[in-house]
């Protein structure tokens, strides 16, 4: 298993995590509440927000660069 192989496993890993985490704090099941409505992100749920982002990138990139220099 090559190094970028590994990379990208643990991105997914910590990606799948923040994702799980942010289901598991807006409360009701995994796909939102019925209620659900627009809200500013603040705080921890802002920054959990923009981290997920960031991983989503560096995850396609490293993806992007694994297929290239297979």
């Amino acid at each position: 298993m090559s190094t970028m192989n590994i990379v990208q496993l643990v991105v997914s890993i910590i990606l799948i995590a923040v994702i799980l985490i942010q289901v598991k704090g807006q409360g009701s099941g995994f796909f939102g509440s019925a209620e659900s409505s627009y809200h500013t992100r603040r705080g921890m749920e802002r920054t959990l927000f923009q981290f997920t982002i960031f991983m989503v990138l560096v995850f396609i990139g490293i993806s992007i660069l694994s297929v290239r220099f297979a």
